[in-house]
C-alpha cells in the first residue's frame, strides 16, 4: 500500500451530496473518488500543455492567411452549394 498525505478540503453542500452519492453507488470511498478526480484533472492539465505550442503554431498560421486578404475574384460557389453535394 502506498503512503498517503493526510488533506483537509472543504466543499460546496452539493458537492457533499454528490460524493456520498458517487460513493455509495460506486462503493469507493470518498478519498479514493476526490484521488481519481485529481489524477483525471492532472492528466487534462498536462493534456492541455501540450498541445498550447500546437495550438499557437496554428493560431499563426490562421492570422498569416487572413493578412492575405480576400482573393481576387472573389469565390464562385455558395454556401448553399455545399449542401447540394
Amino acid at each position: 500500500m502506498s503512503v498517503k498525505v493526510r488533506k483537509q478540503i472543504y466543499l460546496e453542500p452539493e458537492q457533499e451530496v454528490v460524493l456520498k452519492r458517487l460513493s455509495q453507488q460506486t462503493g469507493m470511498s470518498e478519498a479514493e473518488i476526490i484521488r481519481q478526480a485529481v489524477d483525471r484533472q492532472t492528466r487534462l492539465l498536462r493534456f492541455r500543455r501540450r498541445d498550447r505550442q500546437a495550438w499557437e503554431r496554428e493560431l499563426a498560421f490562421i492570422e498569416g492567411f487572413l493578412q492575405q486578404g480576400p482573393l481576387s475574384g472573389g469565390r464562385t460557389w455558395r454556401r448553399e452549394d455545399l449542401y447540394e453535394r
